[in-house]
C-alpha cells in the first residue's frame, strides 16, 4: 500500500462507553489523528464545516438523525466506518459505500482491519491517482496536468477549468470532476470553486489570491481549506 498522510477522524456516537473504546483504539493507531468526538449527527455536521475530516467512525442508531441518514445528507461525505450493535443494518451500510462495518463490542484486531481498509481507500483517492485529467471542450479532447490547473468554477451544467495557459468550458457535473482530483492537491473553497493548493498566493479575509485572480472563500469551507493549507 502506498504511504499516506495521517487521517483526521471523528467519532460520532451517543454512547459514552463506545466513544471511550473507539478513542483508545484511534490513539493506538499512528495513522489516525482524532479531531473530535460528537454525540450525534447534527453535532458532527457542524464539525465537518469547521475542520477537514478524512474519516468518520459512525454509529447508526442515534437520536435525531441516524448515521446512515447523516451520510446520505452529505454532498461529499468523508470515508466512514460504521460502528453499531445492530447486525441487521450491515447490508444498508454497504449500500451507502461504507468502508467497513464494525459490530459492538469491537475488538482492536477488527478495528485495525477496518482502518487498513480506510487507508487503502484513501490512498486510491489521492496518491495512486494519475497526474492528469482528460476533458472535452470545443469538440476537442484536452489533457490537463494537475500541476497546471489553477482553479475550477461551476457554471450551471458546465465547469470552467482555468489553467496556466488556457480557460476551458467543459460540460459535466461539478461533483464528478471534483472526485477525479487528488484530495491532497485541491481544496473546495466555495460551492462554485475548487482551487489548487499549490497555486494559492495568499488568503485574506474571505478571499484567496491565485495568479491574477481573487476568489471568494465561504465560511462553510474556510476551516477545512485552512487546514489543507497548513498540512
Amino acid at each position: 500500500m502506498a504511504k499516506t498522510k495521517t487521517l483526521n477522524c471523528i467519532i460520532v456516537d451517543d454512547e459514552p462507553l463506545s466513544q471511550d473504546v473507539i478513542r483508545d483504539f484511534v490513539e493506538a493507531c499512528p495513522e489516525l489523528e482524532l479531531a473530535g468526538v460528537c454525540n450525534d449527527a447534527l453535532e458532527a455536521g457542524q464539525l465537518l464545516k469547521e475542520k477537514h475530516i478524512d474519516l468518520l467512525f459512525l454509529d447508526i442508531n442515534m437520536p435525531k438523525l441516524s448515521g446512515i441518514g447523516f451520510v446520505k445528507s452529505l454532498k461529499e461525505p468523508p470515508l466512514f466506518i460504521l460502528v453499531t450493535a445492530y447486525p441487521e443494518f450491515a447490508l444498508e451500510g454497504f449500500e451507502v459505500d461504507a468502508v467497513d462495518y464494525l459490530l459492538k463490542p469491537v475488538s482492536f484486531e477488527r478495528f485495525r482491519t477496518a482502518v487498513n481498509r480506510a487507508l487503502e481507500r484513501f490512498s486510491s483517492r489521492t496518491e495512486n491517482i494519475g497526474q492528469h485529467l482528460m476533458v472535452r471542450a470545443n469538440k476537442k479532447d484536452y489533457r490537463l496536468n494537475f500541476d497546471e490547473i489553477i482553479y475550477l468554477e461551476a457554471q450551471g451544467d458546465y465547469v470552467r477549468f482555468v489553467t496556466e495557459t488556457q480557460s476551458l468550458l467543459v460540460h459535466g457535473r461539478f461533483k464528478d470532476f471534483i472526485e477525479q482530483l487528488p484530495e491532497n492537491r485541491f481544496a473546495r473553497i466555495h460551492k462554485s470553486y475548487v482551487v489548487s493548493i499549490a497555486k494559492v498566493v495568499y488568503l485574506e479575509g474571505n478571499s484567496v489570491k491565485l495568479a491574477d485572480v481573487k476568489l471568494p472563500v465561504s465560511l462553510s469551507f474556510k476551516e477545512a481549506f485552512v487546514s489543507k493549507l497548513n498540512a
